[in-house]
C-alpha cells in the first residue's frame, strides 16, 4: 500500500493572498486554504474569490479548503467553489456524527475536524464513512467545551487525542494533531509534536510557516531510521529464505507486523525526499 507523508498541514487564512502566494514555497506537506475561523464574516466572499483563484496554481503537495460549517451561509457557496475548482480535499469543521459526513455526497477526499465532545466520541463512526481520508483535532474548540484549563502537556486533552487516533487507525485514515498557538515557542511546539508523534498522529496542524519544518523533523523519518528499517527487512528476507517464520534483528524477535511498520517507514522516507519543492 502507497503512503504518503502528512507531517506538516499548514492553515492560510483565505482573506491573505501574500499568504496563500508564501505557502507554496514552503515544504509543508499539505497545506489547508481556511475559508472558516480565520476569516471574518465580511471578508468570507473575498476570501472565496482569493482561494478559487489559488486553486487554480500548481501546487507542490495537497491543496485543501476548509469550508464554512453546517448552516451558516456561506457553505454551498464554499463547497462549490472548491469542487468546481478542483479541489484535492475538503476540511469539515465541527462534525459531530456521521450522518453529516454521509449527507454530503461528495466525491472528493474529506478530512472532518473532531472539535467536540460528540465529535471525540462518535470519531469511530465518522472515520468509519467513505470518502473519509482522516481526522484533525480542533483542540482550541474542543478544550473550551470540555472546560479545561491550559495544560503544558495537554493532560485533560489526553483522552480525546487518543481517541481520534484510535478512530482514525481503525479504519486506515489518517490523524492529523492539533494547531499549537504561540508562534513564538519553538521549544513548546516541538515538544507538543513529538508527544503528538508518541500518541500515533501521523503529523501536525501548523499555524505559521516557521513551524513546518519542525514538524517535519518530528515526524519524518530520519536517515538513521530508513537504515535501521532496510536492516530490519533484510534479516526478515533472510529469515524467510530460510522458512522462518519468525526472525532475531540487534537480539530482538520480529515477526511479519515488524517487516510490515519496516516497509511504510522506508516508503515515507522515499516519499518525503521524492516529491518536488
Amino acid at each position: 500500500m502507497s503512503v504518503k507523508p502528512w507531517r506538516s498541514v499548514l492553515y492560510v487564512p483565505g482573506d491573505k493572498p501574500r499568504a496563500i502566494e508564501k505557502a507554496r514555497t514552503l515544504r509543508a506537506d499539505a497545506v489547508i486554504l481556511d475559508l472558516e475561523d480565520a476569516v471574518a464574516p465580511e471578508h468570507k466572499d473575498a476570501a472565496r474569490g482569493n482561494v478559487k483563484a489559488a486553486l487554480a496554481w500548481r501546487w507542490p503537495g495537497p491543496l485543501l479548503v476548509r469550508v464554512n460549517g453546517l448552516g451558516t451561509p456561506w457553505e454551498h457557496a464554499d463547497r462549490e467553489m472548491a469542487l468546481l475548482a478542483g479541489v484535492d480535499g475538503l476540511v469539515l469543521p465541527k462534525v459531530e456524527d456521521a450522518a453529516t459526513v454521509h449527507a454530503l455526497h461528495l466525491r472528493v477526499p474529506l478530512w472532518p475536524m473532531i472539535e467536540t465532545p460528540l465529535g471525540v466520541l462518535r470519531a469511530p463512526e465518522i472515520a468509519a464513512v467513505p470518502g473519509v481520508a482522516g481526522l484533525i483535532v480542533g483542540a482550541n474548540d474542543l478544550a473550551r467545551a470540555l472546560r479545561t484549563r491550559p495544560h503544558p502537556e495537554r493532560l485533560p486533552l489526553l483522552h480525546a487525542l487518543s481517541a481520534v487516533v484510535l478512530a482514525a487507525r481503525a479504519h486506515g485514515k489518517v490523524p492529523l494533531d492539533a494547531v499549537f498557538n504561540d508562534v513564538r515557542d519553538p521549544q513548546g511546539f516541538t515538544r507538543e509534536c513529538e508527544q503528538g508523534r508518541t500518541l500515533g498522529f501521523a503529523g501536525k496542524t501548523v499555524i505559521h510557516p516557521d513551524q513546518v519544518e519542525i514538524a517535519n523533523g518530528v515526524f519524518g523519518v530520519t536517515d538513521a531510521e530508513a537504515d535501521g528499517a532496510r536492516a530490519l527487512l533484510a534479516a526478515w528476507e533472510q529469515a524467510r529464505s530460510a522458512g522462518k517464520s519468525v526472525a532475531t534483528y540487534q537480539g530482538v524477535l520480529i515477526e511479519q507486523l515488524h517487516a510490515d511498520a519496516a516497509q511504510e517507514t522506508l516508503e515515507l522516507w522515499e516519499k518525503a525526499r521524492s516529491e518536488p519543492r
